[in-house]
Formats: structure tokens, sequence, C-alpha cells
């Protein structure tokens, strides 16, 4: 029986990447597309809660097929298992995202977030992304989605668990190998430039630098820039287990009005 793939990210239907990853793993099994009708990056996991979601057909010549969603990336995944899709899929691929998800982006990701929902859902998930936003080798990212895409069809993986691959900006001949990695500390250094429209309304532009928080060796943003293929296992259990005792210590009492 042919394996049922599902592809999503959060660039969008039309996106360069998410053509790459189709063109890399069409012949895999049998792939269907189900991603957001425009960009919807650094949404995170946010879900549509409050408007109905419209879902509008997608078929071109070249076979690439699906719908195009007026939500989020997890509404994607969440309409096309629970609605869309006559069966559940085997493996859901999100990418290929322009630019990296490594470090604290893994938050924002929506990219991620798709491929979280499928993990939630108890579907092996890989989120695969780009080392960089600029002249974005998407050939050596395609590259590794087929490969990791076949592993992860003849083994799965871990239950609770999605896979975060990050690929470096590289002709394939040049990148070092894969490296299995931890989600690196970081967090960004925001900066915000105040504009004003034509019609003198102030308004702002964000920007801003990752700055590295601690021992960077093993983590996911190291590997990238050393020319590795990064690979981190995800669990999505926010709870910082060390710091269990140091809250526990606290020793509330309830007081009662």
């Amino acid at each position: 029986m042919k394996k049922r793939i599902l592809i999503s990210n959060d660039d969008g239907i039309h996106s360069p990447g998410i053509q790459a990853l189709y063109e890399a793993v069409k012949d895999l099994g049998d792939v269907i597309v189900v991603a957001p009708a425009g960009e919807q990056s650094a949404v995170g996991h946010a879900i549509t809660l409050s408007d109905p979601i419209k879902a509008r057909p997608i078929a071109r010549p070249d076979g690439f097929h699906g719908f195009a969603v007026g939500g989020t990336p997890a509404d994607c995944v969440k309409l096309a298992v629970c609605a869309l899709l006559p069966e559940k899929p085997d493996l859901i691929l999100s990418g290929i995202n322009l630019g990296p998800n490594t470090g604290i982006s893994v938050i924002y990701s929506g990219t991620v977030s798709a491929a979280t929902e499928g993990a939630i859902l108890g579907i092996p998930s890989v989120a695969i992304s780009l080392g960089s936003y600029q002249t974005p080798r998407w050939e050596t990212a395609a590259r590794v989605a087929r490969q990791v895409a076949q592993q992860v069809l003849r083994g799965g993986l871990p239950p609770d668990t999605l896979l975060n691959v990050n690929v470096p900006n590289l002709p394939a001949k040049s990148v070092r190998g894969y490296r299995t990695t931890r989600m690196g500390r970081s967090r960004f250094v925001e900066k915000f430039d105040r504009r004003t429209d034509p019609q003198g309304n102030v308004y702002y532009w964000m920007d801003g630098d990752l700055e590295l928080l601690g021992d960077e060796d093993g983590t996911d943003i190291i590997a990238v820039r050393e020319g590795y293929v990064s690979l981190t296992p995800i669990w999505f259990d926010l709870t910082h287990r060390a710091a269990l005792p140091a809250v526990k210590k606290w020793n509330l009492k309830w007081r009662k009005p």
C-alpha cells in the first residue's frame, strides 16, 4: 500500500519552498498539499476559533494538488487530518521554510507548529527549514527532505516527538553531514524602527538580532553554522522540570476569603 504524505508550511501554498518539497517526495507515496493561502510566518501555534476557515482546491498540471486554506499552519494540519483527507496520513512534512528555525525561533515558527500539530495528532511529523533568507539553495534542502522522509517512513519517530530539521544554505557537495542536536538557547534583541505613513500615522517596523545564551556546543545553531544538517527531536511539553523544586519550596498556602 502506498504511503500517504501530507505537506504543509507557513510561507504559503504558492511559495517556492513547498514546491521544492513536493518535487522531492512526490514519488514516495500519495502526496497532498494543505497549506495557508498566504504568508503565515511567525504565527506560532495559533489556531482559528472565531472565524470560518475556508479551503480552496488547488490543482496544477505538474500534479501538485491540495487545498489553499484561509488559516494558520496548525489550522491546515487540523483541517486536513480531521476533515479533508479520507484517511490519516502516514507522514507530515512542513516546509521547506525560507530561513532557519533554530534556537528560540522554534517557539515562533509556523513551520514547526504545523509539524507539532501533526505530532499531537499522533502522526510522524517533520519540519524542514533552510538556513538563509537570501539566494536559497532549495535543491540542497530538498535532497535532505527526501532522505529524512524516507527514513521516517521506514522507521517512524519516537512517540510524541516531531523532528526539526535545519539545512545549511550550501551546495549539496559542501554539506558536511548530519548532526543530532538540541535546541540552542537564544533570544531576539528587537529593534523597532519608528516610521510615519503618508497620512501622518505612526507605525513601527520590527527588526532584530539573535543573541546566543550560554554554551552552544551540540546545538542546532552551531551545527548549521558549521555546515551540518541539524536534526532536533522536539517534544511539546514545556514544563521546566529542573525548576519544579524551586517553586515547590514556596509552600504557598491558600487563604480562603
